[in-house]
């Protein structure tokens, strides 16, 4: 019976979402993960992006944000059915989004604690915006 108990136990625990904290790394691009990045237009314009990610914007200048539409779009260019990274500019909107998704939507996500702040320092491929047209 205890064992019927703790595999039952491990396998709720396994199909839980969760939420990984971790720097940007060149190993996190290699990695092929899709990276949304959850920034302003303006912010993609001035800081450019981690190479390989998505820009998807959450919260708009003025701090407001359609979480509606923020998901469609995140579903549109992602497969939430497996891990994917998002990124802002200190980790702080991701911070708060990542452990949304994961415990509302049971996505599994990676949460890139310090952003694109971080990314640039410790100088990781950085590519201007291109806004689609």
């Amino acid at each position: 019976m205890k064992k019927i108990l703790l595999s039952v136990l491990i396998l709720s625990v396994s199909l839980f979402a969760s939420v990984t904290n971790e720097e940007a790394s060149q190993a996190l691009i290699d990695s092929k993960m899709p990276i949304v990045d959850i920034r302003t237009p303006g912010e993609w314009k001035e800081t450019g992006l981690l190479k390989g990610s998505i820009p998807i914007m959450l919260f708009d200048e003025k701090g407001k944000y359609d979480l509606k539409l923020f998901l469609e779009d995140l579903n549109k260019a992602v497969d939430t059915k497996k891990q994917f990274a998002i990124i802002c500019r200190t980790g702080s909107r991701t911070k708060i989004l990542a452990q949304f998704l994961s415990q509302k939507l049971n996505y599994d996500v990676v949460n890139i604690k310090s952003g694109i702040v971080y990314a640039k320092y410790i100088k990781l491929p950085i590519l201007p915006y291109q806004p689609n047209n």
